[in-house]
This record gives structure tokens, sequence and C-alpha cells, in this order.
């Protein structure tokens, strides 16, 4: 490494919130250690409770720190970009980088951002951060996506535990035993052209693209095109809640697919009947009346050359 090198390394400042179980990850170690000694400058910061990563984020923006790190699951980026988002709008927006550490890795799965520690950081640290859309449900910031619906039933129900153990079989598992209790939903869903009515199984709303532990609800969602991707699998009979189930926990479902309705818009408003769950990027918020919006390019996030989730890409063969 040059001496140039060097010395914008020393001006690069970087901040890595670790959720707190991965505390004595030797992987996650020993990419700091070597990062530092090729001298950039990288502090860790470990949670502790819930709330920990939105606070150590805002913190960072508010010391002018250049690029902060999220090194856990998909919980743990959602609040890292909720405590850079409720910063002071005044002060420079710290770029977005991943370390996945999670279960699913939903996100990061989508982006194609490595999973190997070291591979996450030197991707940071080699790569310029490029423009990306944030969504927006009453007050609450995602930058994957917001589920409902079957899906929204199982991921929030399957216990810690369940996940840490099985990985994804935890999903099917746990699918298997609510299996006679899934239910629709009924309500209404308005957008720019486009207006829909009655009950259904399964509602993705998506800046990004799969769910659940590997489900593409919105398969072909952008981070940077200003819009979100709306997915209804309205319900019609036994056999498609059957199906259903298939789909979302053993990956099938070309059927499906050609059953949901898909839309892309810049904000959508939903209305319920009842009380709705929605999952926002792993974390639950219950009600009957939401509003989602896209704030285009509102965040800078260091992401693969070629990640198929960025619109110079999304023509790409992968």
């Amino acid at each position: 490494m040059s001496h140039s090198v060097h010395q914008e390394a020393l001006k690069h400042h970087i901040r890595i919130i670790l959720h707190g179980k991965e505390a004595q990850n030797v992987a996650i170690r020993d990419a700091v250690r070597l990062l530092r000694d090729h001298r950039y400058k990288i502090d860790v910061r470990v949670t502790w409770e819930e709330g920990d990563a939105r606070r150590l984020a805002r913190e960072a923006r508010q010391l002018g720190i250049d690029t902060v790190v999220a090194a856990g699951g998909d919980g743990t980026i959602n609040e890292v970009v909720n405590g850079l988002m409720s910063g002071d709008l005044r002060l420079p927006m710290p770029s977005l980088g991943v370390i996945p550490l999670g279960t699913a890795n939903d996100f990061a799965q989508a982006c194609r951002i490595p999973l190997a520690p070291l591979e996450a950081l030197l991707l940071i640290t080699e790569l310029p951060a490029v423009p990306i859309d944030i969504g927006k449900v009453d007050g609450h910031f995602f930058i994957n996506m917001a589920t409902g619906g079957f899906g929204t039933q199982i991921t929030s129900s399957t216990s810690e535990e369940l996940k840490r153990a099985l990985g994804g079989v935890a999903y099917f598992l746990t699918g298997m035993t609510q299996f006679t209790s899934i239910s629709a939903v009924e309500g209404a869903i308005t957008a720019p052209d486009f207006e829909w009515r009655g009950r259904f199984l399964v509602l993705g709303v998506g800046n990004g693209r799969q769910a659940g532990g590997g489900h593409q609800l919105c398969p072909d969602a952008l981070l940077d095109d200003g819009l979100l991707d709306l997915t209804i699998l309205p319900q019609s009979d036994q056999s498609t809640l059957a199906d259903t189930m298939q789909y979302l926990i053993l990956d099938g479902g070309d059927a499906l697919q050609r059953a949901m309705i898909h839309k892309r818009v810049p904000w959508l408003e939903i209305s319920a009947t009842q009380l709705l769950n929605i999952n926002l990027d792993g974390e639950p918020i219950s009600g009957q009346h939401f509003r989602f919006e896209s704030f285009s390019g509102t965040l800078k996030m260091h992401l693969p050359r070629h990640s198929p989730v960025l619109t110079k890409n999304s023509e790409a063969v992968y």
C-alpha cells in the first residue's frame, strides 16, 4: 500500500456497530485487525440491548464518522438505518456498509454482499458508496422489505433459539405448526393509478427483494429506482392456501407468482378491517392504516459492482 493510500485510509473513519452475540466472533476480530494494520481507522461498538444500534448510529452521524457498518442480521441493519435517519439532518450522512452475521441475511443475500467478514469489510473499504433509496412507513424507515399476512405470522413467531439452531428450516417447522390458524386479511390498497380491495394472504412492499429466509416476494425490486415494489397474493380458495404454504417455506411457486399482483409505485396506502401485523426488516409494527413512501437516493451504500439490485445491473444475467 502506497504512502498516499495510507494517508487516505487514515482520513477515512469507519465505525462498526456489532450485534452483541457476535462480540467474540474471531473472523470479525481478524478482519478488523488486518485493516487496522493497513492503517484504516476502524472502531467497533457492541450492542447490549434493543435500541443500542440505533443510538450508536445516530451518535456516529453526530461525530462526523465517514462510514457506519451494520454487523449483524436484518434487524441490526434496520436499527442502524433508523439511527442514521433520526440524526441531525443538517449533518453529513455517513455511508452505510454491511457485514452479514444474521440467520437469514435476506438483504445482504439479495445484494450479493459477501458473507465472509473480511470480504465484506474489504468491499466497504475498496468500493465507493452509491446512492440508494430508503422506504418509510408511519415514521419507521426500512431498507429491505415490509411483509404482512401469512409470511409475517410465521417469521414473527419463530423463536430466535429455533432460528439459531436450525436456520431456514425453523420457518418451515413454525409454519407447519401454525398451518391450521392461517387466515387472510381484508383491506384496501391505494397507490398512483392503482386501487385494490379484497382479502389477501401475502403482502410485500419491497425496497429490496426478499424476506423470511430467502423468499423473493419482490424479485425485481431495485434499490435506486425511487420506487417500491408492491406484491399481493389474493385469497382465492383452499388449494391456494396450501400452495402458499409450499411457496413461502419450500421455495417453490411459479404458479403462485402468476397468481400474485405486482405493482411498482412511489407510495401506497393500506387500510385493513382488522389489526394488521407488518414485519419491517424483521421488526414488528401493528395497525390498521399504513402509508408507505420511497425516499430516493437518501443514503449512500457500499455494494458490489455487479449487484443485481442496482438499476445499471438490472438487465444482467446472474
